[in-house]
């Protein structure tokens, strides 16, 4: 039986409420609903520090006033769907692929045209069309790199419950990325599974971080050995320095620890400016919004063949497929079982 529109709202804001500060996008603001009455309006999950030169950018190329809402993906989603048929918005944009899979599972996404779904490959955007991804990234696990080499850590995320890594880790499970993560591991290994390594992590005594950004901080710093971010934050400390004591392990062979997100946009079934949706997208997907991804938030493109900046995995490097990310949309799940196990 289908989850009811008012019980889903309640989840997805109990997400928000829980997680605190807990969006992938460090930093995003409060929602805010100022702004021109007229114009596409955007519900967005990214923090406007990263997206906001990019609608920028969309406006002056396109002539086109945007109306941006910002906030938390969750609450963004929560929002859209506690509004209905009156939603004002447009186009959702989100950071993570469980809201946009939550809003596809309501009907609340329409379609896209083939001319934008035919750009991104399988695995990053929705099987039916309804959402599409707009930049990659994958899981990491950052490592100290004055103290371990990548030879020294295991090929595999779930062997980190090994005694050896007693008192050496840091992970942020308020963090909406890890629990995407979570999310997924309870996918690929079942609830058992994902409650074991969950039991097995919290044996070795984690040191308990806010967010991707403090846990890199704490490995540099030599205060943890190894910690479970998303890949780009590195990026943003070796930009100011090169010999930054920080390095990444990527995991491969479909291990859930290299889950491949993404951060994506949907036009939503009430728009009243499809035209425009359909342009945002467009651009989103344009070869100047992926070089801006590729170079502004060090994050994988994935359209049109833009590279990412050196150092940074290409999609060659990640298995894209661990798992289908509109199954990514139970947080409830999730959160029920962090919180069952005193986790957040």
């Amino acid at each position: 039986m289908q989850r009811p529109r008012k019980l889903l709202t309640m989840i997805l804001v109990a997400g928000l409420l829980a997680a605190a500060c807990g969006s992938d996008d460090e930093g995003s603001t409060d929602p805010t609903t100022d702004g021109p009455d007229a114009g596409l309006v955007v519900y967005s999950g990214r923090n406007e520090d990263l997206v906001g030169p990019l609608i920028e950018m969309f406006e002056e190329a396109s002539g086109i006033t945007v109306e941006v809402r910002y906030g938390d993906t969750a609450e963004m989603a929560a929002q859209i769907l506690e509004e209905g048929d009156n939603s004002p918005a447009d186009v959702f944009f989100g950071q993570d692929a469980g809201a946009l899979g939550a809003l596809a599972k309501e009907g609340r996404l329409q379609e896209l045209p083939e001319t934008q779904l035919g750009l991104i490959g399988d695995g990053l955007k929705d099987d039916a069309g309804r959402w599409v991804g707009t930049s990659a990234r994958a899981r990491v696990a950052v490592y100290n790199n004055e103290e371990l080499t990548e030879a020294d850590l295991p090929d595999s995320i779930l062997d980190f419950v090994e005694p050896e890594w007693k008192g050496r880790i840091g992970w942020a499970p308020t963090n909406g990325s890890f629990q995407a993560f979570v999310t997924a591991l309870r996918v690929i290994e079942g609830e058992d599974g994902a409650r074991a390594w969950l039991e097995g992590i919290q044996a070795n005594d984690p040191l308990v971080l806010d967010n991707n950004v403090t846990t890199v901080e704490a490995v540099a710093a030599g205060e943890i050995s190894v910690g479970f971010v998303n890949h780009y934050y590195l990026y943003q400390f070796l930009a100011e320095d090169p010999d930054y004591a920080a390095s990444n392990k990527l995991f491969s062979g479909g291990d859930a620890g290299g889950l491949v997100n993404v951060a994506g946009a949907g036009v939503l079934d009430t728009a009243t400016n499809l035209d425009e949706a359909n342009e945002l997208i467009d651009f989103l997907l344009s070869e100047e919004a992926q070089t801006y991804f590729a170079e502004e938030t060090y994050e994988i493109p994935v359209a049109h063949g833009v590279e990412p900046v050196e150092g940074v995995p290409t999609l060659d490097d990640v298995t894209v497929a661990t798992v289908d990310l509109n199954k990514l949309d139970d947080l409830a799940g999730t959160l029920a079982l962090l919180t069952d196990l005193g986790i957040v």
